[in-house]
C-alpha cells in the first residue's frame, strides 16, 4: 500500500543503564491509532525470535518520536543533547497521543520512536543520572 511506512521502535528497558533495542516494522499503516500500533508492537515483541525475555515481557506504556529521517535539524535528534537514549524535551509536542492517527502524532516514514515506560521516564527526567 502506497500509505505503508517503515518505523523503528526502540524499547527503551532502562533510561538509566541505557539498556534500549530497537525493533523495526515494516508496512505500518498511517491512518492506524496510537493505541492500535501499540498493541501491535506489544503483540509483535512478546513472539519476535532475538529479542530477550526481558525486553519481551516488560510493561510499555508509551511512544514519543526521538528521530525523524531527512529531518537533521530538527531539536527532536537525541544525539544533539547529551541523553543517548533520547531527549527529554518537547514531550508535550513528540510523546504520542492515544486518540491520534500516527499520521497525526508526526509519524512518517523511517521515524524512530521510543516505546517506554512513562512512570520510568517520569523519575529519570526527575533525576536524570546514569548507572553502568
Amino acid at each position: 500500500m502506497a500509505g505503508d511506512i517503515v518505523v523503528t521502535v526502540r524499547l527503551v528497558r532502562s533510561f538509566e543503564h541505557r539498556n534500549f533495542r530497537p525493533v523495526v516494522f515494516h508496512g505500518i499503516s498511517m491512518d492506524q491509532t496510537v493505541q492500535d500500533f501499540v498493541h501491535l508492537v506489544r503483540d509483535d515483541i512478546a513472539t519476535r525470535p532475538g529479542i530477550p525475555p526481558p525486553f519481551k515481557k516488560y510493561a510499555y506504556d508509551t511512544m514519543k518520536i526521538i528521530h525523524q529521517a531527512h529531518r537533521a535539524k530538527q531539536k527532536l535528534l537525541f544525539w544533539q543533547t547529551n541523553e543517548l537514549v533520547m531527549s527529554l524535551d518537547d514531550d508535550e509536542k513528540l510523546v504520542l497521543q492515544d486518540g491520534q492517527t500516527l499520521k497525526a502524532a508526526g509519524v512518517a516514514n523511517e521515524t524512530e520512536v521510543a516505546f517506554f515506560r512513562k512512570e520510568d521516564y517520569q523519575l529519570y527526567k526527575a533525576n536524570p543520572k546514569t548507572a553502568w
